[in-house]
């Protein structure tokens, strides 16, 4: 069957879509910090074309490509996810589009005008049954990290979050068997300033009011469950590496009790208090 059937096909590029392992047999894929996505520039790096034909796959698809994990992230959402792991990003953008290894791969199967895009629907099609001796060393490479990466995070259990250390050693296993990371929605990370931010303070005010707020949501947390939250690492814009707790969405209802308690009557507009008319 030739390549180009899956350019026109969605049926038959639906059978196909789980196979993101052929990404690495082709070439080696890079993704963002969270090992587990991708944005347009890397995705653009690739299948070595333009960032503007990936966006016009992306406008042309996008129904398809959401179904297979393409997102747009806006507001907190975004400024959360670009903290960890957009540091080059443009100082200026809003928004991010995201891709997990299924929408990559899916990207892939449509992108006509890229030889990577056509390598990669020919593994898809079986017409390459045998790697070369370069992209095994490859696959070999990749299980190989992500064994030692996970072997550091089992030797940190205890030291650091258990759940955090855990959901790490779920994504390093996926990327060493190329597959697409499980992660629940309530186990992502959520951070201090993000949460700020996304009440509306400034920077200054942020990084003022930040620390205060970190201590009192720990001081409620142990109160509630009896011990202190965990910790992880984390790495900060100047590149070095810090312990900070390991708050995660399900702490988004603790985060709110600590806001209303101590920030919302002092950070909140007085018409949002009491009415535009008042």
């Amino acid at each position: 069957m030739n390549e180009l059937a899956l350019t026109e096909s969605p049926s038959l590029r639906a059978q196909h879509v789980d196979r993101v392992d052929v990404l690495d047999k082709v070439k080696a894929l890079s993704l963002l910090p969270d090992g587990a996505h991708a944005d347009i520039p890397i995705v653009a790096n690739y299948y070595e074309v333009t960032p503007g034909t990936i966006e016009k796959v992306v406008q042309r698809n996008r129904a398809e490509l959401t179904e297979n994990g393409l997102r747009v992230l806006k507001g907190a959402e975004y400024r959360a996810f670009a903290t960890d792991n957009l540091s080059a990003a443009n100082p200026n953008a809003r928004s991010a589009t995201i891709f997990t290894r299924k929408a990559i791969l899916n990207v892939g199967q449509l992108l006509v005008d890229s030889t990577v895009a056509k390598d990669v629907r020919a593994y898809l099609l079986n017409l390459e049954e045998v790697a070369t001796h370069e992209q095994r060393a490859e696959a070999i490479d990749r299980v190989e990290l992500a064994k030692a990466r996970i072997e550091m995070l089992a030797a940190a259990d205890g030291y650091l979050d258990s759940k955090w250390v855990r959901l790490k050693m779920r994504v390093q296993a996926a990327i060493g068997l190329g597959e697409e990371p499980e992660i629940e929605p309530d186990d992502l990370p959520l951070y201090v300033p993000d949460f700020l931010k996304s009440k509306g303070l400034k920077k200054k005010d942020v990084e003022a009011t930040q620390s205060t707020f970190g201590r009192r949501a720990a001081a409620l947390y142990e109160a509630e469950h009896g011990f202190k939250p965990g910790k992880r690492q984390a790495e900060i814009p100047n590149g070095s590496v810090r312990q900070t707790l390991a708050w995660t969405q399900k702490d988004l209802p603790l985060f709110e009790e600590v806001w209303d308690r101590w920030y919302a009557a002092k950070h909140t507009p007085q018409f949002e208090l009491f009415g535009a008319d008042t």
